[in-house]
């Protein structure tokens, strides 16, 4: 990580989201190797980040983006530029137009969807390359929450229902069915896809292999991934591959910078009051669930002073805990949120009106830049 000085920190508005830009870069030269060493264009996935300040130091390495809705596909073309895949469970007709309008590719996640606007696709200019989604029949999500290939799936076509031939005009499949996974669950995905889909494809132009191919994190085996995918594409190397990774984009790179605004005893533990929600600000804590990193805090050991970590709105269950420091925690404190870049600021909401995290970088140089705060009349837009 970016070494933060206490003056840096000091310059930091609290609560503020803080990328860093020297673990961008690196987590970029992963993806750099990967498309260097297989035949593969890897995009930005606009829902796990698209904090589009960054978007001229990513688009240096990937090829473009996804977006999953008109205004994510809006975005992307605005402020990404290459190639932009667009895909949604239920697209409407009212959004269509502006669509295709962006999209180079367009995903449709059944054959009505796709029957119900290949006539407006073949009146487009520019009509893009049009691709359905399919349910690989494997997942090794085990949350259900994001496990898109459990039983009775409204997310992508299985095998049984698109028969012996592709409709005229499909071009493409794309198969997300991963989360934070590993090189050998792609390589089961793809050993998946040949088996239940094997006879299409031969008809298909590209395979798009979705997210959750968490490449960044320690561990991952990037040389068992393009060995993989080198393996398919010489077994069909008619067929374009695409990654859509967001979380693996934004992993590690950046924190939620928060302040100690009061501390409240119990008789277990201490209570932290923060200037952030975790329901607001970090909902996946609370979804998933997980318990974030907090820089400087340790597992509580034996006979350690517990905190629990205390969100500004009223619900009752905005909290984490617990940890322990090394330290007495006194009021104005700064806290450290690690690796909150990715699921966070594209989650965030505005409840309870609590005061919004603002947005900057943390440069490589170790200066800080401020890129957004966030004010009142922010708040009052959302609501009415």
């Amino acid at each position: 990580m970016t070494q933060t000085t206490d003056s840096v920190l000091a310059t930091i508005p609290s609560p503020c989201f803080v990328l860093e830009e020297a673990r961008l870069l690196q987590n970029l030269a992963v993806f750099e190797r990967v498309q260097k060493e297989v035949p593969v264009r890897v995009l930005l996935a606009l829902k796990a980040f698209s904090l589009f300040h960054s978007f001229p130091l990513i688009r240096k390495t990937l090829h473009g983006a996804s977006a999953s809705s008109v205004w994510e596909a809006q975005l992307a073309a605005e402020e990404f530029g290459g190639d932009l895949h667009v895909y949604s469970p239920a697209f409407r007709h009212e959004d269509m137009p502006a669509i295709l309008a962006y999209a180079s590719h367009i995903t449709f996640n059944s054959i009505s969807q796709w029957e119900r606007f290949c006539p407006l696709i073949k009146r487009s200019p520019s009509p893009p390359s049009v691709g359905l989604r399919i349910n690989p029949q494997y997942s090794p999500v085990e949350t259900a929450l994001y496990n898109p290939c459990q039983p009775s799936t409204r997310l992508g076509i299985s095998p049984e229902y698109l028969g012996q031939s592709l409709p005229e005009g499909i071009d493409g499949f794309l198969s997300h069915n991963l989360c934070e996974s590993d090189s050998y669950a792609l390589e089961k995905t793809l050993l998946h896809i040949e088996g239940f889909f094997g006879h299409f494809l031969p008809q298909l132009k590209w395979l798009n292999l979705g997210g959750g191919h968490l490449m960044t994190r320690q561990g991952y085996d990037v040389a068992h991934a393009i060995e993989v995918l080198g393996a398919f594409h010489n077994r069909y190397p008619h067929i374009e591959l695409i990654l859509e990774p967001g979380s693996a984009i934004a992993w590690e790179t950046g924190f939620l910078l928060s302040t100690v605004q009061d501390l409240i005893p119990t008789p277990t533990l201490t209570n932290v009051m923060l200037d952030v929600s975790f329901t607001a600000h970090m909902p996946d804590c609370l979804e998933m669930p997980y318990k974030p990193v907090i820089r400087g805090a340790h597992e509580p050991q034996e006979g350690d002073k517990l905190y629990r970590m205390g969100g500004s709105s009223c619900l009752a269950g905005d909290f984490i805990g617990d940890y322990a420091f090394d330290h007495d925690l006194s009021i104005g404190d700064r806290m450290i949120f690690e690796d909150m870049m990715h699921y966070t600021m594209v989650k965030t909401t505005m409840f309870n009106g609590v005061v919004h995290p603002s947005i900057g970088i943390l440069r490589k140089d170790g200066t800080f830049q401020l890129w957004r705060q966030f004010s009142y009349e922010d708040y009052r837009a959302r609501v009415g």
